[in-house]
């Protein structure tokens, strides 16, 4: 499959009280002491205005909100050039699908027809650019699956004390070929850092893979995440992996 050189719910501010941890899959990879945790959580002055407006021919693009994941650039990796490549439907389809009936990408629960691979790819890239669904391209070859998204503009910042610009990941490494050789934990390093590079307000990145999932949270570990709780999501009860821009260089 050639490749060309890659060059919802909105609400009021609501306040979040969790107690969260703060110490620190090959598959699919898409948390002592205890305190209080408490935020304010506020819609960014760009999504306030576009409400205000009530332009729906205004829609916010993905420059706006995660900052053009396909400009982010390549990441040199000690397994090779990794290139996130945003999705194409009438491109990347059968392949994704074929990826999501693979027993390795059970916890997606997008096995079946390609009808439902495809519904989900198009409810992504009709989110407003709050999520921005990439293959992930190693040396050339096609060989992952991402979501990259605006955390604190999900529904998942209803379930953790979220901060502004916070950057989620989910990945689905798609190959058999490419599991079970270190790359889940190589490769979601890369675009975490790849996120704060091109991210300057972003601070965190963040992950919610199931609980169950432990080659996912072992990958997101190995990746330099920590650990910060278990939360209960509306479909799972997921592990809260967050990756801090202060703490880059040290895990």
């Amino acid at each position: 499959m050639p490749f060309a050189d890659p060059t919802t719910d909105l609400g009021t501010a609501v306040p979040v009280t969790a107690d969260f941890g703060s110490d620190a899959g090959e598959g699919d990879a898409g948390e002592g002491g205890r305190g209080e945790d408490t935020m304010d959580l506020r819609l960014p002055d760009e999504l306030i205005a576009l409400i205000a407006t009530r332009d729906t021919s205004v829609l916010l693009t993905e420059s706006d909100l995660l900052d053009r994941v396909a400009d982010w650039g390549p990441a040199d990796t000690s397994a090779g050039v990794f290139h996130l490549v945003p999705v194409r439907v009438d491109r990347d389809l059968p392949l994704i699908s074929r990826w999501m009936n693979d027993p390795a990408a059970a916890f997606w629960e997008l096995s079946g027809p390609q009808e439902v691979t495809e519904e989900h790819l198009r409810a992504q890239l009709a989110d407003v650019g709050r999520s921005v669904p990439c293959i992930g391209v190693l040396d050339g070859t096609p060989m992952s699956y991402w979501e990259i998204y605006r955390a604190d503009l999900d529904p998942l910042a209803r379930h953790y004390p979220a901060r502004p610009h916070d950057t989620g990941l989910h990945l689905l490494v798609g190959a058999v070929a490419d599991r079970g050789r270190g790359l889940g934990g190589l490769l979601l390093r890369a675009v975490a850092d790849l996120a704060l590079a091109q991210r300057s307000s972003c601070a965190r990145v963040i992950a919610e893979p199931d609980i169950r999932n432990t080659p996912s949270i072992a990958a997101f570990l190995t990746a330099g995440f920590r650990f910060s709780a278990e939360v209960d999501l509306p479909a799972k009860r997921a592990a809260l992996m967050i990756r801090d821009r202060s703490l880059r260089y040290l895990l």
